[in-house]
């Protein structure tokens, strides 16, 4: 079904649905660039336990991207989890170890982490950027909240449902704006190919002083950020993140392989 063995090594992208995704075209231009006899494959699963086969069917699979939903979700197929992304509760990488005897075993990881805070860094003021929204609670929320963290950035959770440490998109007043200058949309709201939909934020309340940053990155520019920037805020999307976890992917890969 997602067999592929006329390549010495594989690497693909778990997760559901995955129409959006330019990691597969990245690392395929990477690979005949630099002559490297590896093929990247889009994995579209729409149930977690779809895995196994995945693996058992590509025993060229050496390791693979954890995307929207699974990122919480494949931990419990792992044998062992990097401190970081134990500590962040996600995994988007995963690195399979094959052993002689036909044995294998799963290590996790986050990328998405370091390639969020390296992305936003430059943006970063410390006078102004010193409380956060984080728009969506899933498994990509836990890494920025992580990363966000450690640049001295405190955050808060919105979601559609109020629960414990979590606001709702009504709590969102122009005092609470006024005091979140950064603003995260983790969400898949206004992915392709629903580019009319985005968060449900007063725009309104943004001024030059916000970031408003969207994971997104397909299309270039979402619903999301063209709303942001008409208020004068500064936009981003989560391209260059992209490219910097996926440059840590591949060293997780491919250095240091007994770990």
């Amino acid at each position: 079904m997602f067999s592929s063995s006329s390549y010495d090594s594989l690497y693909g992208l778990i997760g559901y649905p995955l129409g959006h995704s330019f990691s597969q075209d990245f690392f395929n231009k990477k690979f005949a660039a630099e002559h490297i006899n590896a093929r990247y494959i889009n994995f579209e699963i729409p149930e977690i336990e779809q895995i196994v086969n995945v693996v058992e069917s590509n025993p060229s699979l050496k390791g693979f991207n954890v995307t929207i939903p699974y990122k919480e979700k494949i931990i419990e197929y792992l044998d062992a989890i990097d401190r970081e992304a134990e500590a962040i509760g996600a995994v988007n990488v995963v690195k399979i170890f094959r052993q002689p005897d036909g044995s294998l075993s799963f290590k996790g990881y986050n990328s998405d982490a370091i390639g969020f805070g390296d992305s936003i860094k430059p943006l970063l003021n410390p006078a102004i950027h010193k409380r956060a929204l984080v728009l969506g609670t899933g498994g990509a929320s836990k890494a920025i909240v992580h990363a966000l963290d450690k640049l001295g950035v405190q955050s808060t959770l919105v979601s559609r449902t109020a629960r414990r440490g979590v606001i709702t998109y009504a709590d969102l007043t122009p005092e609470t704006m006024a005091e979140h200058t950064v603003v995260v949309n983790t969400t898949p709201l206004g992915m392709y190919p629903d580019v009319d939909s985005c968060p449900d934020i007063p725009y309104s309340a943004l001024t030059p002083d916000h970031i408003c940053y969207d994971l997104l990155y397909n299309p270039d520019t979402t619903l999301f950020m063209k709303k942001s920037a008409d208020a004068g805020a500064t936009v981003k999307n989560g391209l260059e993140m992209l490219l910097l976890q996926a440059f840590v992917s591949w060293n997780i890969w491919n250095k240091n392989a007994s770990k």
